[in-house]
Formats: C-alpha cells, structure tokens, sequence
C-alpha cells in the first residue's frame, strides 16, 4: 500500500484540504492519505479557540466517505511538539506490514524555506517521498485569527528555496485554492459567507457546536 501524510491543525479542515489529497491519490497513484491533525507544532503557536477534540472529529467526518482518506491521531495521542520526524518513524512501524515504498511526506510550498529547520530534516527527505503542493497566499484575512510563528519560522515565502534542491521530490499540479481555515474561522466570527468553503458534514458541527463564535447563518 502507497501511503502519504497530511499534516496541519485542520482548524478547520476544508474542501482545500481534500482536493489535495484527492490529487495525491489520483495523480501520484497513492492509495491511502493518512489526515495528521498537530498537536502542538514546533513552527508556529496556533490560534486555537475549540478543543483538540473538536479539530479531530471535524476530521473524521471531512474523510468518512472517501475509503482512501483516513485520520491518523498519533500527534494528539503522543502530546509534546508534533515533531514530523517522530510522526513517520511511528507510521513506518505501525505500518510496516503493509507499506509499499516510501511514506510520501505532503509539504505545502509556503514551508519550504524553512525545510532545513525541521527536526533531522536530511534524514527525513531521505526516508519520505516529498511531495511538494502548491499553496496559494492570495487571500486575506484579519491578522488576529492567524497562527503565530516561532522563532526562526518566520518566512512564508511560496518561493522554492535553492537549497531545496538538494533533495528529491515530486511536484504535485494541484490547483491553488484560495481557501485558509485563518480566513474561515473569521468569517465564521463576523458573520460573514464561509458556507461552500468547508464539506456539509463539517458545516454543521460547526453550526451545532457553536465553534468559532459562530451565531447565525445568513
């Protein structure tokens, strides 16, 4: 079985999300994207105003109905920094029986520059597939709902790095969708149209769940 990761807080997770994966899958041949949501990154503080819980079960429903997508919680499980290292040496192991090739590692362009700072960074290309996806920056949102960076994270560039090169990688001809869950959890906050921008099921545990700040839909 041909096995990629996905990690993010999916906070929330949104349409932009699946049709990533639905790429990986289609257009590199994988059979399964394993949906990581983080615990506690070491790049950035996250802007985080619901349960951990309610991240993982947004999740859970976002891929139930796609048997190629599943939720791997072994960050939120384990706790500490969600180092990626740690998380692809526990899934080569849980999956050793299993796993053909290499784990193919899903890396959005915007984190490139800082590749080098990721904990054993060398040996991880080594041990992954990389699989560099396009991320848009074209959108804007209000600045107080965005995710923090930490110390040297602080590049956001989508610009591919030279010494990126150094490495091996398959480039992914995902489209760029301009859909962030910074901008959904604001316009969930004032009230503005986010409806499409996530799947239904996730929409109304939003909805039930009050999350966000969310109050009425209009």
């Amino acid at each position: 079985m041909k096995i990629a990761i996905l990690g993010g807080s999916f906070n929330p997770i949104h349409i932009g999300h699946l049709i990533l994966a639905d790429f990986v899958c289609t257009e590199l041949n994988y059979d399964k994207v394993l949906f990581i949501p983080v615990y506690n990154p070491p790049h950035k503080e996250m802007n985080l105003s619901i349960d951990d819980k309610d991240r993982l079960e947004m999740v859970k429903l976002a891929v139930k109905n796609d048997p190629r997508f599943e939720v791997e919680s072994c960050e939120l499980d384990r706790g500490g920094i969600s180092f990626t290292w740690d998380t692809v040496c526990y899934l080569e192991e849980k999956y050793k029986n299993l796993l053909t090739g290499k784990i193919g590692l899903i890396i959005g362009s915007d984190l490139l520059n800082n590749f080098d700072k990721w904990k054993n960074s060398e040996k991880l290309a080594s041990k992954c597939d990389l699989i560099l996806a396009t991320r848009s920056k074209d959108f804007e949102t209000d600045s107080s709902f965005a995710n923090k960076a930490k110390g040297l994270f602080v590049d956001d560039s989508i610009k591919l790095p030279e010494d990126f090169f150094q490495f091996e990688y398959k480039k992914l001809s995902n489209p760029m969708v301009s859909i962030s869950s910074t901008d959904i959890r604001a316009r969930i906050n004032k009230g503005k149209a986010w409806r499409y921008l996530v799947c239904e099921e996730v929409f109304n545990y939003i909805e039930k769940r009050k999350l966000y700040g969310f109050n009425s839909y209009k």
